[in-house]
């Protein structure tokens, strides 16, 4: 199957390893696309693991696992990284009532001992 992260690759691979934990993102693009693609397959778990420790008192695992299943992510589009620590991104789903919708963020980054976390997100648009 394609990547839902829309990189071109086949899921198994681009970001599976990942998902699996047989490797971390290597930057945080890498780790933008796999937390998206984790809102399509979905899974939860991979996005609180991804999320900076000191924040995931913010998310609620449950709560993106059914975000991820109560919508359908259709296209990751990246805009911009204009620093290694941030991704501008837009990602496309359609919600629980067949409305398309369109998430447009700036996102930031941490790299902890090696491993990238999503720290923060501001809406664009």
């Amino acid at each position: 199957m394609n990547c839902p992260c829309c990189s071109g690759k086949t899921y198994e691979d681009c970001c599976k390893p990942f998902h699996s934990r047989e490797k971390y993102a290597p930057t945080a693009e890498a780790l933008m696309r796999s937390r998206f693609c984790a809102f399509a397959v979905p899974n939860g778990a991979y996005l609180m693991e991804t999320t900076l420790p000191s924040k995931r008192k913010f998310h609620n695992k449950n709560d993106l696992q059914e975000w991820g299943e109560i919508n359908e992510w259709t296209k990751l589009e990246i805009i911009k990284t204009p620093t290694s620590d941030q991704v501008e991104f837009k990602a496309y789903y359609t919600d629980e009532n067949g409305k398309k919708q369109l998430h447009h963020e700036h996102s930031l980054f941490k790299n902890v001992n090696g491993r990238w976390y999503y720290v923060s997100g501001k809406f664009l648009d």
